[in-house]
Parts: C-alpha cells; sequence; structure tokens
C-alpha cells in the first residue's frame, strides 16, 4: 500500500503512550499528520518533537491532530516524554505510537 496526500488512512488499532485507540476515531473530522522517528532518547529527534508540540496552537488552528510513531515501547515513549521536556522545555502534547513490530510502518509501506 502506497498512501498519497488526502488519501483516507487504513483504519487500525494503535497503542501509544497515550492509551490504545483506532486511528480513525483519534482523527475524527480533523486532517492528522502521521510522523516517524527512528528511536527514542535520540537528540534531533528530541528537538524535533518539542517543535511539534510548541506548534500546538497552530495545529489546531488548522484543525489537524499530529501523532507520532517509532519502534520503541510506549513505556520508553512515556519516560522519553520527560526528557523531551526537561531539555525542551515542552511537555508532548500529543500521542506516540509504539511499534515495536513494525506492523504499523509495514502497512503504511
Amino acid at each position: 500500500m502506497s498512501l498519497r496526500i488526502n488519501d483516507t488512512i487504513p483504519d487500525l488499532t494503535v497503542e501509544t503512550d497515550e492509551g490504545t485507540f483506532s486511528l480513525h476515531e483519534f482523527v475524527g473530522e480533523s486532517w492528522a499528520i502521521l510522523f516517524s522517528h527512528p528511536k527514542d532518547f535520540t537528540p534531533v529527534c528530541t528537538t524535533e518533537l518539542a517543535l511539534v508540540a510548541q506548534l500546538k496552537p497552530e495545529w489546531d488552528k488548522r484543525n489537524v491532530k499530529p501523532i507520532g510513531i517509532s519502534v520503541d515501547s510506549v513505556e520508553d515513549h512515556l519516560s522519553w516524554s520527560k526528557d523531551v521536556e526537561e531539555v525542551a522545555g515542552t511537555a508532548l502534547n500529543y500521542p506516540m505510537i509504539a511499534d515495536p513490530n513494525l506492523a504499523v510502518v509495514k502497512l503504511y509501506n
């Protein structure tokens, strides 16, 4: 499967640091940005994730919901989010999908 802009994503149930939910339920009537990063606890990704959180007012104005994904576990995401807040001064305010078996990323190619 190859997704393109404006495609409807397949509905998956995902495990995140904010609980388990359906992607379609999460998106609702909004737009969504699904973005990946290679690994928790990496310096560049820390600042990038913080920037996404800092842009929340802009996402809200545009009815956009960001959601991240990496190969790490929910426990790692929760631990790393504390690191992000400490380093960048911004708490994460969007969910991070745990995809340790690469099931989601392989589905989206």
